[in-house]
């Protein structure tokens, strides 16, 4: 039985000072002292922000940036992967949404300035690699205060400031081409506390030389070059193909529904598929990822929507139902969810811990240096940011 789901004044109080206050472990005052603030300032119709770290990354899609598309593609799981493992000073584990903007590519609205929001600020890692995959090359005018500035003032950035909000620059140009200047573009950053890494594709010197150290430095951000071409070497071990097989088993486990739950069931098919055809070892990632804490699915899979205290199964009319559940009652269906959210914990246990076997055998056959690569070169940002904002790493 699920317990009571609605939450009186106090209890709304205490929700609120794990969700407010993020991962801010330094506030001196008394709980009782947060707790009457809570309920003066947070009416309990308001929304509340959870604790979730948001990422823009912003990708120029122009000729010569094939190397780089095909690193974001096939290094989206590894950072993931790795995120999944940080904890704020408090225990609790953040969550984390990724938003994608192209810019720089011929095949995009001149009058626009070349920049397409790809994808805002989502979740769902199976739409994330969807939208990354779209992505194609072609030339064009590389304009990066405009993609910074229009980022910025698209995207639903969270106002809280014990939040972490960051943006991936990555191009080859010039940081000053176009008539926006990313000086005012940066400042815009600083008025919202969003942390701006440029990501400069070429030779760190030319990078500093256009100005994509200058660019990052202006928020307190990284500059890093990568060499974007480096083919990406992945290290075969003798656990992916258990892991591949039970990724198989793990689909077995949704159960869609809703308008959209056949075609989510089809679009995670597509996007193991397609990371399978970059390499098997790109594949193994993503079922890693699959098992982890991240991968959530609950707008469209009755596993996952079940786990959620706002979520009742009685809400699903029975045409929204999976063909095998239609007919059934409550309890019957409950049931079948239940024996499902096992399976899949038990599958996600074996993939976790045969991962670990992978880690440890990458670990002892690992030989070629990773600087240049986009998925390190993030992961070391974001790890040390997230430091000021109080997360730590496992």
């Amino acid at each position: 039985m699920k317990t009571i789901k609605q939450l009186g004044s106090f209890g709304i109080a205490l929700l609120t000072l794990t969700t407010v206050f993020a991962c801010n472990t330094n506030d001196k005052k008394k709980p009782i002292e947060l707790i009457a603030q809570a309920t003066e300032t947070i009416e309990p119709n308001e929304p509340k922000e959870t604790n979730t770290v948001q990422i823009a990354l912003l990708l120029d899609t122009s000729n010569s940036m094939d190397g780089l598309i095909n690193q974001a593609k096939s290094q989206l799981w590894d950072i993931v992967n790795e995120f999944s493992y940080a904890k704020c000073g408090n225990d609790t584990r953040p969550n984390l949404q990724i938003a994608l903007y192209q810019y720089g590519n011929d095949n995009l609205s001149a009058n626009e300035g070349y920049i397409q929001q790809v994808l805002g600020f989502s979740s769902d890692l199976d739409e994330i690699s969807e939208k990354l995959f779209s992505l194609t090359t072609n030339g064009g005018e590389e304009y990066c205060g405009k993609v910074l500035q229009t980022s910025l003032h698209q995207l639903p950035w969270n106002k809280n400031p014990d939040l972490l909000r960051m943006i991936f620059i990555a191009g080859n140009e010039p940081f000053t081409q176009g008539r926006y200047n990313y000086r005012t573009a940066l400042a815009n950053a600083n008025e919202k506390d969003v942390v701006v890494n440029t990501i400069f594709c070429g030779n760190y010197e030319l990078g500093i030389n256009t100005d994509w150290k200058n660019g990052a430095s202006l928020t307190g951000g990284e500059y890093m070059a990568i060499d974007h071409n480096k083919k990406v070497v992945h290290i075969n071990t003798p656990y992916d193909d258990i892991i591949i097989k039970l990724n198989s088993r793990l689909n077995t486990t949704y159960v869609s529904y809703g308008s959209m739950g056949k075609s989510k069931i089809i679009a995670q098919e597509v996007q193991d598929s397609n990371a399978l055809e970059m390499e098997e070892a790109v594949a193994v990632k993503r079922a890693v990822s699959k098992s982890s804490r991240l991968y959530n699915n609950k707008k469209w899979d009755l596993v996952d929507a079940y786990d959620d205290a706002e979520f009742e199964i009685s809400s699903v009319e029975n045409d929204e139902l999976p063909e095998e559940l239609q007919g059934k009652n409550e309890k019957e269906i409950k049931k079948y969810v239940d024996d499902k959210k096992s399976e899949r914990e038990e599958i996600q246990k074996e993939i976790q811990e045969y991962n670990k076997k992978r880690l440890a055998y990458i670990s002892a056959h690992q030989k070629d240096e990773k600087s240049g690569e986009l998925e390190n070169a993030m992961i070391k940002a974001i790890k040390k940011q997230a430091k000021t904002k109080d997360y730590s790493w496992e």
